[in-house]
């Protein structure tokens, strides 16, 4: 078949913090994208503010690099499994990948996911180690590991013969030998030009595009990113839409937009093998094909993985809702929530029992968070319900996901990690100790157990453990987990909170709110150190007299509070409890907000247990 010589197309992947978009800085600088004196912002592909702020990559990204007369087209994909289906969908548009493994860590539970993700799709690999300056790096037992990773995952001998690069990507450095790296990434670019194969296509076939993701502009609207896997397409051009539901449209290139460097720039036309922008279909969706009218051959549409885990989206039903956001109403919610859907192939949205509420499925409780949060900014008033593992049923049987953990900790924490795993139903699938003082462990675990385990997890490493799980397979029910063991410190009336009422809370637990917050009846202001609920009176104030007293005007001296970020709230709650998310606060509550009515619930519950 004829091969662009012109072109290379590849994706960076790999666990998360290993260095993917660091590298892809470097090959920008490199390849001269950009002017000597031009400010360009460190990790310059992490664009969305919450990518910035966490220090993750989020959303797949496409840039080019021009080496010599060899255009790069470069997908930078997400490390967290949870964002899994955007690194399917870049591994659409590719034909080889770098995985990048930092010479530390080694390979990761997510490492095996992306690279599970590249082998099924048959697509060559180069290994580039990253990160051979740190002072305990250990590169040669990594790649040791990577060749075990790639055996484990049934790769064929042509996989397993991968070429080996290794890299600075911070100083911009590569080389073909750990201890001689070259002043630049020269060895990496030769490497990628001669390993990945330029893309091939059919002489005489018929224009076929495939989507593989979405992007809008403020201009032209709706932008559809397609692979062209054969023909040209122009701008101006009448082309056949190839719908997901089988349906074939006449439609219209109005404009036609390909990367260079980190611009999308006007084309007239694009050859097979590129990654384009097409603007003018407004209603276009990932899968679809974009075709030759006169004959028009969709392309297969590739299936993403199922989610495995829910929540509950629904309006701010609360008594306070309606003072700091601006969308309140269902309508709305459901609005944004379909409009999410378009671009994010990975979610599935469910109604539920309520008319304002719905079932959000996804791949994690980050995936989901990051989506409370995205709309917490816009303006959006929500109440977000504990996460659940979505259950399968196989030959009559309920099956649950279990997740594969990967925990790099100190040796002193083997006995209380152990512990805490086998509370959750886990199993020790490995242990290695190498010889620093720190042990690797790796476990199955049911996805359930692992909802709240991160707080815990810190807690008891002294913030010192490193934990990554990733989702491995379905498993039949484990029976019931030990949740968490501690209950809630509810308020049972609204108003302000006062010092006098918090100081003498805070010995029955911590507490999440400080002095002069306003609370409702059946807000969670605290974390009561037994395991059950406790109705408490947050905003008692201090009965005075006239009468002067020599302990009356103490200092009254309060542990501080401490606020809970969305991701750890939402790992807090229980199965009675929910999140209530406002652009300015993050509150907890009960779902039933009356405590008389909590109190009928509970007791038909026990008596339905006895009978």
């Amino acid at each position: 078949m004829p091969t662009r010589e012109d072109i290379r197309n590849v994706a960076i992947v790999a666990h998360v913090d290993h260095g993917k978009t660091t590298l892809v800085d470097a090959m920008l600088w490199q390849s001269g994208s950009f002017r000597e004196n031009q400010d360009v912002a460190e990790r310059v592909m992490d664009s969305m503010d919450l990518e910035r702020e966490k220090g993750i990559t989020i959303l797949a990204k496409n840039t080019a690099v021009r080496y010599g007369r060899v255009k790069i087209n470069i997908v930078d994909t997400p490390g967290h499994a949870d964002f899994g289906g955007e690194v399917e969908r870049g591994l659409r548009m590719v034909d080889g990948v770098l995985l990048l493994v930092d010479a530390s860590e080694g390979p990761l539970p997510q490492t095996r996911f992306v690279l599970r993700k590249a082998l099924e799709a048959r697509l060559p690999v180069i290994l580039v180690v990253n990160k051979v300056d740190r002072p305990d790096a250990r590169v040669e037992e990594v790649v040791n590991e990577v060749y075990e990773l790639f055996l484990d995952l049934d790769a064929d001998e042509g996989q397993i013969e991968f070429p080996i690069v290794y890299c600075n990507a911070k100083a911009g450095r590569a080389g073909l030998a750990p201890g001689a790296l070259e002043s630049d990434l020269q060895p990496l670019f030769d490497l990628l030009i001669e390993a990945i194969p330029a893309p091939f296509y059919e002489e005489g076939h018929p224009l076929q595009a495939l989507v593989t993701n979405l992007d809008a502009s403020p201009y032209v609207g709706r932008l559809a990113l397609c692979r062209v896997r054969n023909g040209t397409i122009r701008k101006g051009q009448q082309v056949a839409w190839c719908r997901a539901d089988g349906s074939i449209v006449p439609a219209k290139v109005t404009e036609l937009y390909v990367s260079e460097a980190l611009e999308r720039v006007e084309a007239d036309e694009a050859g097979p093998g590129e990654i384009v922008g097409v603007a003018g279909i407004a209603e276009i969706t990932i899968g679809e094909t974009l075709a030759d009218p006169t004959d028009p051959r969709p392309l297969p549409v590739e299936e993403v993985d199922e989610p495995s885990l829910s929540m509950t989206i629904g309006i701010n039903s609360s008594p306070l809702a309606g003072q700091d956001g601006s969308k309140l109403t269902g309508p709305m919610l459901k609005g944004r929530l379909d409009q999410e859907l378009v671009g994010n192939v990975s979610l599935r949205v469910l109604p539920t029992e309520r008319a304002d509420t719905w079932e959000v499925q996804g791949r994690g409780e980050l995936q989901l968070a990051v989506l409370v949060e995205l709309m917490r900014r816009e303006g959006f008033e929500l109440t977000v319900g504990k996460p659940r593992v979505v259950v399968r049923e196989v030959d009559g049987k309920v099956h649950e996901p279990v997740e594969r953990v990967a925990i790099d900790a100190p040796e002193e924490y083997i006995g209380v990690l152990t512990q805490l795993l086998a509370l959750r139903k886990g199993r020790m699938e490995e242990m290695v100790n190498h010889g620093t003082g720190w042990v690797r462990l790796e476990y199955l675990v049911p996805a359930r157990g692992l909802i709240g385990f991160r707080t815990e997890f810190l807690t008891e490493t002294r913030g010192t453990g490193i934990l990554h799980h990733v989702f491995d397979r379905y498993e039949p029910w484990h029976g019931e987990l030990r949740t968490r063991p501690t209950g809630s410190l509810v308020a049972d009336r609204r108003g302000p909170t006062t010092a006098f009422a918090l100081f003498n809370l805070q010995e029955r637990g911590g507490l999440f709110v400080g002095p002069g917050v306003e609370v409702y009846e059946g807000m969670i202001v605290g974390e009561n150190a037994r395991s059950d609920d406790l109705d408490v009176n947050a905003t008692k104030e201090k009965k005075l007299t006239n009468m002067r007293s020599s302990t009356s005007d103490e200092l009254v001296r309060l542990i501080p509070p401490r606020p809970l970020s969305l991701e750890q709230a939402l790992e807090f709650i229980r199965e009675d409890e929910a999140v209530e998310v406002t652009p300015a606060s993050i509150r907890m509550r009960k779902a039933e907000l009356t405590a008389t009515k909590r109190q009928q619930h509970a007791s038909r519950k026990a008596r339905g247990l006895a009978g």
